[in-house]
């Protein structure tokens, strides 16, 4: 999956962006936080793993 894409959903979803981290991107929504690797491709089973953390 596009990381942008993934990003979309999650803002979507009410994440914000936060700030960056070391090689990850950091959002938030309230107390909830989620890491997006800062890649152009992530990994099919992460981006799965991250919409079904979420309910996305």
């Amino acid at each position: 999956m596009k990381q942008r894409d993934l990003v979309k959903k999650l803002q979507s979803a009410g994440f914000k962006f936060e700030r960056h981290g070391g090689n990850h991107d950091i959002y938030r929504r309230g107390k909830d936080e989620e890491q997006v690797p800062r890649h152009k491709e992530v990994n099919e089973n992460l981006a799965k793993a991250i919409l079904r953390k979420w309910g996305l």
